[in-house]
């Protein structure tokens, strides 16, 4: 067959977190859109996060995605029985472990691109070790990246110049140079591996991703150029690699099973979270979520519950917790706010939520996915970093888009203690200030002003669509000249 009329065949490669194989399925089905064949390859363990999104991906869109299943024990790899999953290993504290340990699947990976021959393996940047592997396949590998490009540069550039090591405490601040905007941040609020430098694992891996990322044949990214295209010129001109905005990727769902059916199952029934939402009026609801792997300890969600009832504002609450309800509520909490307020135990659709009329602020731990999903929903943000880049994506909503009110976090933690705990006067500081301060106004139309930027981009002739057409173009091209 003529190489130029052969189906381009992509694979995806997640990370094993929600965090990492959402946007990486979004990604493979936008690529099945656009005719490119798509295979994403996981675990048995991990397959359930997919299997309904792809069958209703194939019932509502006719979108036909692959899923590979390899092969992965976590005791062969050196782990504790039924560590098989990246959350699972963080909540331990063994998430460095758990990533090494996933190179035990590298021959598996090996065999399947011997045998198949796809024209591009696209991975999560936690595997480097795939890129010796495209190397030898002589198949283009690209890096996915689940964070702005914002945040890419700021890190970057923290680790290159340690302006950190210039202050004399942990709250002292200091600027992020070369950058177009005055950032200030404060050493606390960066990770400690990073300071410190001392960790074996953490300095492997980091050269590792540098040495992967400088054999890979570019970088795609989960934003738009018209949300912070200073970034976006700015990584491609320092990093020099190849980058392509792709996103929001999370737009490709458009229909409302799509959007209930990302991730893993709700816990509760779409249709009553819809009828709750309808009763309320428009940007009334206040809506509080950290994400799938944020550990928010007993009491802080305690302090959260007095703020919210005290503020008097509608709500709707994920919360993720093991405790029982009376020792992270406050009594009688329940029946104080039924009616006002809605607390989801577990998994919430967040696309449907953030995209109602009702919502009118969020809540955020300032995960990338939440952070642009709620910049996709046109919805203004209260931002509660915890650790990983969040602290970077923080300064982009609150300092560069002005959209967000910071609760005032300046401590980087894996494990946030009784010291970290944020009081409910400040949390309902930020409510308040979210929804009826003086600024709040403005926040809400530059908030729709980016979503209206954010479909335009993903539409036809809109600068992520473009990307992604210049990507699937060139992959191509690259096809056409290694197989002539």
């Amino acid at each position: 067959m003529d190489p130029q009329h052969h189906q381009l065949h992509v694979i995806l490669f997640p990370f094993p977190t929600l965090g990492h194989m959402i946007p990486l399925l979004d990604m493979a089905k936008l690529l099945a859109i656009r005719n490119v064949k798509a295979t994403i390859i996981t675990t048995s363990v991990n397959a359930s996060a997919f299997t309904k999104a792809i069958e209703t991906s194939h019932k509502v869109g006719n979108l036909k995605l692959n899923l590979e299943i390899f092969k992965f024990s976590a005791e062969e790899a050196g782990l504790p029985e039924g560590c098989d999953n990246a959350e699972f290993a963080m909540k331990h504290g063994l998430g460095p472990q758990f990533v090494l340990a996933a190179q035990f699947i590298s021959e598996q990976l090996e065999q399947y691109l011997d045998k198949v021959q796809p024209d591009c393996l696209v991975t999560d940047v936690n595997f480097p070790w795939t890129a010796e592997i495209a190397t030898k396949f002589d198949i283009p590998r690209i890096i996915f990246y689940v964070v702005s490009y914002f945040s890419l540069c700021a890190h970057k550039l923290i680790r290159v110049h340690r302006l950190f090591k210039d202050v004399s405490s942990d709250d002292e601040t200091f600027f992020i140079p070369l950058i177009p905007h005055e950032i200030k941040m404060v050493r606390s609020q960066i990770s400690p591996d990073l300071i410190n430098n001392k960790d074996s694992i953490s300095k492997m891996f980091d050269s590792q991703i540098k040495k992967s990322g400088d054999q890979s044949y570019g970088v795609i990214v989960n934003s738009f150029y018209e949300l912070e295209p200073d970034y976006a010129n700015f990584f491609k001109k320092e990093m020099g690699w190849k980058a392509w905005h792709v996103g929001p990727v999370s737009l490709c769902n458009r229909s409302t099973e799509e959007k209930v059916l990302r991730g893993i199952s709700a816990s509760m029934n779409e249709h009553e979270c819809l009828t709750w939402f309808d009763s309320k009026k428009s940007a009334s609801v206040i809506y509080i979520c950290f994400g799938s792997i944020v550990p928010i300890t007993a009491p802080q969600f305690y302090e959260i519950a007095v703020a919210l009832e005290s503020s008097g504002k509608d709500f709707i609450w994920v919360v993720r917790i093991s405790e029982n309800d009376e020792e992270w509520l406050p009594p009688g909490f329940e029946q104080r706010t039924e009616g006002k307020g809605l607390i989801i135990r577990g998994w919430a659709p967040q696309l449907l939520i953030l995209e109602h009329k009702a919502i009118g602020a969020f809540v955020t731990h300032c995960g990338w996915n939440s952070a642009i999903e709620g910049i996709t929903a046109g919805v203004p943000m209260v931002t509660w970093p915890v650790f990983a880049e969040q602290f970077y994506n923080e300064k982009l909503v609150t300092d560069i888009l002005k959209t967000g009110v910071s609760v005032g976090v300046k401590k980087w933690s894996r494990m946030p203690s009784a010291d970290d705990l944020i009081k409910r006067e400040v949390i309902e500081t930020a409510l308040r200030e979210i929804t009826e301060g003086d600024t709040a106004e403005e926040m809400r139309q530059r908030a729709k002003q980016l979503k209206d930027m954010a479909w335009k981009s993903v539409a036809e002739g809109g600068s992520s669509y473009s990307d992604l057409t210049a990507l699937i173009d060139e992959l191509k091209s690259h096809r056409t000249q290694k197989r002539v």
